[in-house]
């Protein structure tokens, strides 16, 4: 069903969908280093680039005139900026459903209670792992400790929270443990949520893909929770894309119901649309939200069903996936119109099962040493990678 906005906060035509969700990046900055974080392989420099407190209130004022009425503010480390607080408060009075997406680093009790009277209506705090030596392992801090505190914090201040479990090869199993340690802290609902590979995970698929024993035993650990405790804990299991025989919607269609801000200013569809080569990507310092909405290159490119090839363009389910993830098929295959190769139908799906089965050998060898390191998020690596790339090209 389309929401449409009130009459007075909106004026464009009826045959364009109405953008819900509006994501504010503010920031790559985190001090954390995960190694399957969604930012960008090439982090900036320096922060120069960011948009200024001013310039994020004028585009949540133009996405708010366009209908979105989710908010969510998210990094890197959003906490990073001082400006957290401000920017929850002006978008909880411009109508917004305010979220706050951290790792907790950042927060204190002052900085919660400031975000509850500034209006914040959720917040979400993700963990590495269900212990101490998992969580500074896979996070590059050893933060366990404060998580915990701010947690119960924020529940003790009566914020909404939900808590956020990354999964892969190398913590997958702490599935139980997670979950009752989130039901005895309180939380409102957990989300299990698989890797997907792009990005840093892209880079690091080889090491974190989990079996399919293990996301198995991962589900059936998820579904005895939800049988045994009587918890009112809403539990979220989000599989990764490569072990389905069909692939999500992307964004839940390109170009229908997010905008994505990035800390310089780009608008996208997705966070991760600019992998896609021979696209324009529009900044919000020179157009405004609604016309890059409506009628950029960028939003209009995958937007419907008219840029389909086949299978996708006459297969009876093409409404129910739109062919897939782009990003996620340009990745695979080279070309972002082509049908996502999760799709069992898709004439590459082979790529897929070809990774997949990778994964399964390596779980079944036994191994202990995967094929490279981990290649954790941090500038240093993002260097690194920055002048492997531009050797490469040269």
């Amino acid at each position: 069903m389309t929401v449409k906005p009130p009459a007075d906060k909106v004026s464009i035509p009826e045959r364009a969908p109405v953008p819900l969700w509006l994501l504010a990046e503010l920031t790559y900055a985190c001090p954390l280093q995960c190694p399957y974080c969604s930012n960008p392989l090439e982090l900036p420099k320096s922060r120069s680039s960011e948009l200024t407190t001013e310039q994020w209130l004028d585009v949540m004022q133009q996405a708010r005139k366009l209908g979105a009425v989710q908010l969510g503010f998210s990094g890197g480390e959003p906490l990073v900026r001082p400006d957290v607080e401000l920017l929850v408060q002006e978008g909880s009075k411009m109508g917004f459903y305010c979220n706050l997406i951290t790792s907790a680093l950042g927060l204190t009790t002052e900085r919660i209670t400031a975000l509850k009277n500034a209006g914040l209506n959720h917040l979400q705090i993700s963990f590495q792992g269900s212990d101490q030596e998992t969580n500074a392992r896979f996070g590059g801090s050893d933060s366990f400790v404060h998580k915990l505190a701010m947690t119960k914090e924020v529940i003790r201040q009566g914020i909404p929270l939900g808590l956020n479990f990354v999964l892969h090869r190398h913590n997958i199993h702490q599935v139980a443990d997670f979950l009752a340690l989130a039901d005895s802290l309180g939380a409102e609902f957990v989300e299990l949520a698989n890797t997907q590979y792009y990005a840093w995970a892209m880079h690091n698929r080889e090491q974190l893909l989990p079996s399919r024993q293990q996301l198995q035993d991962a589900e059936a650990a998820t579904n005895k929770f939800r049988d045994t405790s009587g918890s009112r804990m809403k539990v979220f299991f989000v599989a990764p894309d490569y072990y389905d025989d069909r692939p999500k919607k992307c964004s839940n269609g390109w170009g229908t119901t997010f905008i994505t801000v990035t800390p310089d200013g780009d608008v996208l569809p997705c966070q991760s649309a600019r992998i896609i080569p021979g696209l324009e990507f529009p900044n919000i310092r020179t157009q405004t939200l609604r016309d890059i909405w409506l009628d950029s290159t960028l939003f209009q490119r995958f937007r419907g069903t008219a840029w389909m090839q086949e299978p996708c363009a006459s297969c009876p389910e093409k409404l129910i996936d739109l062919g897939g993830c782009r990003c996620q098929a340009f990745m695979l295959t080279g070309d972002a119109a082509s049908t996502d190769p999760v799709c069992s139908l898709s004439p590459l799906h082979h790529v897929v099962t070809e990774i997949t089965d990778a994964a399964n050998a390596q779980a079944s060898s036994q191994s202990s040493t995967p094929a490279q390191p981990l290649l954790f998020r941090n500038t240093s690596n993002a260097r690194k990678l920055s002048a492997k790339k531009e050797t490469s090209t040269s």
